[in-house]
């Protein structure tokens, strides 16, 4: 599936880069100050998505080559402005990377006294020994898919997003209610009526407008959960009903992605990342769980059973921790654990999660 409908490429080799460099087309840095204290291309002006955008709303045929650390946060953005039908724009293929390894001016001056609100917002994670400038960088080439922006997804969508994950697709159909303002804290008053994907990416723009946002208004089912999730590092499963919940797992599995799971009713919740493509053999999926012909109706829903609205808050914040964990690749995710919350007793616990060695999902081979 093509990312943009105009039959231009969206990538531009660096010695075209260079060229179009030297024939007047703007080349753009779009790397954050750390990353920058390598050099920048000559000549080439730092902006950041933001500034990029705002001169597309003011010249929509502006061409421009875009330029980051390995090509794939300028390519999310060359190809976010075509389907706007903005541009031409082009991302640098291989980014930064290319351009030095094949030997052009880098001027190493150009990076000393830029003015970075980058590394002030993301200073606590900097000096981090298990992040640091590189782990910064890997989230910002990150592409992270929110399935459901509802209690779940909705902490985890703005804890991404202050954490400065490149990427968030930003999937939901429906429309914001004043029954979901006691837990969907994405949303106020103001966002009543407002289509979720729309109002969601809004809010994270004004969070973080380096951050790309990628509005889906699409309601995810078999047809086309496949389509959806194809190009994301990580899947994160913020819906609530078990026919969605399956076919997110099934894609997952056969993409090869991994599923950061999250559950609430009532008082508790649950954890958990469903990945069986990685390294370990002790790599369940929600299947193996909860097999499908065993669930014969789905559990009433948060409105019919209720929930306390600050658990889904708690819940999302800790799917968020496992997916940065994830694109980090630091401490043990929950791959093969199941954690349990119990917000009455403030119980936390753990219990092991098993592949069934019969599963027609994940065990096939």
């Amino acid at each position: 599936m093509s990312i943009a409908q105009s039959p231009l490429p969206l990538e531009r080799s660096v010695q075209e880069a260079r060229a179009d460099q030297q024939a007047g087309v703007m080349l753009v840095d779009l790397r954050t100050g750390a990353e920058r204290r390598a050099g920048i291309p000559a000549g080439a002006v730092v902006m950041t998505v933001r500034d990029v955008q705002a001169r597309y709303a003011r010249e929509p045929a502006w061409r421009v080559n875009l330029l980051c650390g390995g090509g794939a946060r300028s390519l999310v953005l060359a190809a976010t402005l075509r389907r706007q039908g903005l541009g031409p724009a082009f991302s640098v293929a291989g980014g930064f990377e290319r351009w030095r390894e094949a030997g052009l001016p880098v001027d190493s001056d150009a990076a000393r006294g830029l003015d970075d609100p980058g590394e002030s917002r993301y200073a606590r994670h900097l000096v981090l020994p298990q992040v640091g400038a590189e782990g910064q960088a890997r989230l910002r080439d990150a592409r992270v898919l929110l399935a459901g922006l509802g209690g779940l997804n909705s902490p985890a969508a703005l804890y991404l997003a202050a954490a400065g994950v490149g990427a968030l697709g930003l999937v939901d159909d429906d429309a914001v209610d004043r029954s979901n303002l006691q837990r969907q804290v994405l949303y106020g008053e103001r966002q009543l009526g407002e289509p979720k994907a729309q109002s969601a990416q809004a809010r994270i723009r004004d969070l973080n407008p380096e951050v790309e946002t990628v509005a889906i208004a699409q309601r995810l089912d078999d047809g086309n959960v496949s389509e959806l999730i194809e190009g994301w590092d990580v899947v994160v499963d913020g819906t609530d009903n078990f026919p969605v919940r399956y076919a997110l797992n099934e894609a997952c599995v056969a993409a090869g992605t991994p599923l950061v799971y999250g559950a609430v009713m009532r008082f508790q919740g649950q954890v958990s990342v469903f990945w069986p493509a990685c390294a370990s053999s002790e790599a369940p999926c929600l299947h193996c769980l909860l097999p499908r012909e065993t669930t014969v109706e789905s559990p009433p829903s948060c409105a019919e059973a209720g929930v306390l609205g600050v658990l889904p808050g708690v819940i999302g914040t800790l799917q968020a921790t496992e997916t940065l964990k994830l694109l980090l690749g630091i401490g043990e995710p929950l791959v093969g654990r199941l954690l349990m919350v119990d917000a009455l007793t403030m119980d936390f616990r753990k219990t092991r999660i098993r592949p069934n060695p019969a599963c027609p999902v994940c065990q096939q081979g």
